[in-house]
């Protein structure tokens, strides 16, 4: 049967950690306590309780200590304000010690005893002198952790040219390579402008859309295909593989046709009486 696990997210980002609930039943959105490695937390329950390979569990699970009550979001939201201090106060060290770092943000644990400021930086960063400089001030445990640009815009967070939020905030659980040829196989246009996420990086949604347009690619006919349609033979100027239809110019009249994918048959032997290049040459022609 496997073990029993629930889902929890901290600060709203979109991947989720195992937890043991134990006996308990858990309902998405719950706020809890749990134990993790940068200590006491208080987070949300993303999927409610449920039952997971032993193959997917890595290591032993830590259980759900407790339900937030009123007092323990009265605490994180008190956090929350400090937290927005704290960062004014390191920017300003950071400032005094001449860094090249730029911080992002800056997360209190939920028992207070531990500080972590999360930056970015283009080179590896001599912070000792920082760490005690801010010790002081604190006087609790001081982490500074430097991140990528990718991790920036899930902290930040914000809104994508799709006009939904990052993806990376709302429900990727970790960030994966994503190669220009995606971009050339969904057909996208390769201007880095149209292609790449607010982190400056290329758009995440490339590589978990990519596994649908190779489905979707099997069952339409590639640019320059020679092809059977309903109405005869001709050569594919055009595949749209989300619509699932292609643009055929007809072997005999030349004139430019669109079927649906499911009607069209790639045919292996033999090419149209004019080459691919000859086509494209030619221009545009008549669409019935």
């Amino acid at each position: 049967m496997g073990y029993r696990v629930v889902g929890i997210r901290f600060r709203g980002a979109g991947k989720s950690y195992y937890f043991d609930p134990g006996e308990e039943n858990y309902s998405k959105g719950e706020r809890v306590i749990v134990e993790t490695a940068r200590g006491i937390e208080i987070g949300e329950v993303s999927f409610a309780p449920t039952y997971i390979s032993e193959d997917a569990v890595r290591d032993t699970l830590k259980p759900i200590l407790r339900r937030a009550d009123a007092e323990d979001l009265a605490v994180f939201e008190d956090n929350c304000v400090r937290e927005k201090t704290a960062a004014i106060i390191c920017k300003e060290k950071i400032e005094q010690h001449q860094l090249d770092m730029n911080l992002v943000d800056a997360q209190y644990t939920f028992d207070g005893k531990k500080i972590t400021f999360f930056f970015t930086a283009d080179d590896r960063v001599d912070f000792r002198e920082l760490v005690k400089d801010l010790a002081s001030v604190f006087h609790i445990r001081i982490e500074l952790r430097q991140i990528g640009v990718r991790d920036e815009s899930r902290m930040l967070g914000g809104i994508g040219v799709c006009g939904q939020r990052f993806c990376c905030c709302r429900f990727l659980p970790d960030f994966q390579s994503v190669t220009i040829k995606m971009a050339k196989e969904q057909g996208k246009s390769l201007s880095p402008t149209k292609i790449s996420g607010a982190c400056g990086r290329l758009m995440c949604c490339l590589k978990y859309e990519q596994d649908m347009y190779e489905e979707l690619s099997k069952l339409t006919p590639p640019n320059g295909a020679y092809v059977s349609t309903p109405d005869g033979r001709g050569t594919v100027i055009e595949a749209n593989v989300l619509m699932s239809n292609v643009k055929v110019r007809m072997e005999e009249t030349e004139a430019v046709k669109t079927f649906e994918s499911k009607d069209v048959t790639r045919l292996s032997g033999g090419r149209s009486r004019r080459s691919i290049a000859e086509i494209q040459k030619a221009g545009p022609r008549r669409e019935e």
